[in-house]
């Protein structure tokens, strides 16, 4: 039984008697009085997609709820639906496309390291791998020598995400990005 301070994004949480997808957090640390942060939780129902916002104590006990996590990748997207196949028995996941907004931003056809949140053999989020590699589109031509600062440009990569890339990254590249930060790691290993 983890303590809210632990909990992280896309953890499943038993709530109330519901299974919740915790999908944003917000701590804050308020000033003038003794104790600890208090986090904000913003969690949507894996049943009914019902959203709630609840607030705890850091050292508020939340129960996490059953859930399996299956190794899959992206298969195709029919409209608003994402469709992710399982790397073992091959079942097929399907994910509307508003539970897994931002994560989309960071799948391609061969993203590796997937993983298909199951609740009560529902599949109801994905998990990230920390990094993924991805190709740049479009950035401003490189510069000779740019590798020697420390500036940066923006550059748009295949899934329509925007970094901010060395100067010496050209268009073309493939580069390794920090999922979480959202952040340039390097170049992406041939």
């Amino acid at each position: 039984m983890p303590k809210a301070s632990e909990i992280k994004k896309n953890t499943a949480v038993d709530y109330n008697g519901g299974a919740y997808i915790v999908r944003d957090i917000e701590r804050s640390v308020p000033q003038g009085r003794a104790g600890g942060s208090i986090y904000r939780m913003r969690m949507y129902n894996v049943v009914t997609g019902h959203k709630i916002d609840e607030t705890f104590k850091d050292s508020d006990m939340l129960n996490l709820a059953d859930l399996i996590r299956r190794a899959s990748t992206f298969s195709y997207s029919d409209g608003d639906e994402y469709v992710f196949m399982d790397s073992e028995d091959f079942t097929m996941y399907s994910i509307n496309k508003s539970a897994i907004e931002d994560e989309l931003l960071f799948i391609a056809e061969d993203t590796k390291g997937l993983q298909v949140i199951l609740v009560n053999d529902m599949p109801v989020a994905l998990e990230m791998p920390s990094s993924v590699e991805l190709e740049i589109v479009e950035t401003d031509p490189s510069l000779k020598g740019g590798s020697a600062t420390a500036r940066t440009k923006p550059a748009k990569l295949s899934t329509g995400l925007t970094v901010q890339v060395p100067e010496h990254i050209s268009t073309g590249d493939r580069i390794k990005i920090n999922v979480e930060e959202r952040k340039f790691m390097g170049r992406a290993e041939k």
